[in-house]
């Protein structure tokens, strides 16, 4: 029997298999092929104009897209990465109200960009659940009402003014996901969303930014370039990461953190009494990440004061894994840090650690702690020791790391340098 190929394909299973396109250059060219092919089109679940979509000395592209748009029926996700006209936006998303479930636009892309950003038209879509613009300026709150059913909102490389994101988020009062990514902004961002469960916020401001979050039922939370943050309501928070690149961390305040079973720390300068409020408050905490290098409220850096390892691990009794850069370790190995161990203190569940040693400096506490580590950590299974950017290039430094390398040997069950 002679097959015709595509030709043999019942019509059912010939939609199901076209639907599954989103590529628009792909679905321009299937609806070329024949008839039946073209009466797919309307089918189609997804459709992505990429930034190569059309030809740089293409004309005509907003039409293309229009009639793409109002041919896919039942459309329930658009991306447009290419470059289109903003004016065009309202009567595409207009087409679609009752379909449409997912925007992602490149605003940056855009041949025309109104004052408002081109945002007034979002509202259009009256049953989005997920939005995602990149590159849009929103230095202005966008005239959204209240965009009921938006579920996930997701805004990148944004130049970003703080009351306009305070003014936006309102109108998206049952946010799940909310993602501010590589924006530029400064000031005191205000956050109230009583439904959110994760949250990014990646900021670039390289001045004094403050975050003031309440988010009853908040479970992820990530936050960079914040110098002041406030969290109301973080009960239920699993992940925990907190980052500075540039400037200092003056202050957090968590409240307890019952539930926290991953903290990440980082950044140049913490105030201590921001590290202490943290480590506090995630008392609970089994995965903890620090790499921050000083603490010191003011210009001056300043190394960590003496932590005690008895007592900071008898607040942490369920710590799991602990991630330790140079100023924690330096902190941990102190005149006195060792003091109050006796033969009745154990480490009941530390069961990884990884330790960045940079400076050969108290040579003798740093090997007494790593030795502390695994007598008193009775669930121990691996220890990584880094070496990195070790500043003394003389005779102590080598000596430190043959004295480690022993180490190392002794236990060469667990312990593995890097």
């Amino acid at each position: 029997m002679e097959c015709d190929g595509m030709n043999s394909v019942p019509e059912g299973v010939l939609q199901h298999i076209l639907s599954t396109l989103n590529n628009a250059r792909d679905v321009a060219a299937c609806a070329c092929v024949c008839r039946s092919w073209r009466d797919c089109v309307p089918f189609l679940q997804a459709l992505f104009f990429s930034r190569n979509a059309f030809d740089a000395s293409a004309v005509g592209a907003d039409e293309a897209i229009g009639r793409m748009v109002a041919a896919a029926t039942r459309l329930r996700e658009l991306t447009i990465y290419c470059r289109f006209s903003i004016g065009s936006l309202p009567a595409w998303l207009a087409t679609r109200s009752d379909s449409l479930r997912v925007l992602e636009l490149r605003m940056d892309a855009a041949a025309d960009k109104p004052a408002d950003g081109g945002l007034g038209c979002i509202p259009l879509a009256t049953g989005l659940e997920e939005l995602r613009l990149w590159g849009v300026s929103l230095m202005t709150a966008p005239a959204w009402g209240r965009l009921e059913r938006l579920r996930v909102l997701e805004i990148v490389g944004s130049s970003l003014q703080d009351s306009a994101v305070t003014d936006a988020l309102a109108a998206c009062p049952y946010l799940t996901d909310l993602s501010l990514l590589g924006c530029d902004c400064s000031g005191e961002v205000s956050i109230e969303l009583s439904l959110l469960q994760r949250c990014r916020l990646d900021f670039l401001a390289g001045g004094n930014c403050s975050l003031s979050l309440s988010a009853p039922r908040v479970e992820s939370l990530e936050v960079q370039g914040f110098s002041w943050i406030t969290l109301q309501g973080g009960h239920s928070l699993r992940r925990l990461s907190i980052a500075k690149s540039m400037g200092r961390v003056y202050k957090v305040s968590t409240g307890k953190l019952p539930d926290l079973e991953y903290l990440s720390m980082r950044g140049v300068q913490w105030s201590w009494a921001a590290i202490s409020s943290v480590l506090q408050c995630a008392s609970e905490v089994k995965h903890l990440v620090m790499k921050i290098e000083f603490s010191g409220d003011f210009d001056v850096l300043q190394p960590f004061p003496e932590v005690d390892l008895v007592e900071f691990f008898n607040c942490h009794t369920k710590l799991r894994k602990f991630e330790i850069h140079g100023a924690m370790f330096a902190a941990l190995c102190q005149k006195n840090s060792l003091k109050n161990l006796d033969s009745r203190f154990y480490i009941p569940s530390l069961e990884e650690v990884l330790i960045t040693v940079r400076s050969p400096l108290n040579a003798e506490q740093k090997l007494n702690t790593l030795e502390s580590l695994m007598k008193y950590s009775v669930k121990l299974r691996s220890m990584v020791i880094r070496i990195s950017q070790m500043k003394n290039c003389h005779d102590v430094a080598d000596d430190f790391f043959e004295e480690i390398c022993k180490f190392k040997h002794i236990n060469y069950k667990k312990v593995r340098i890097e």
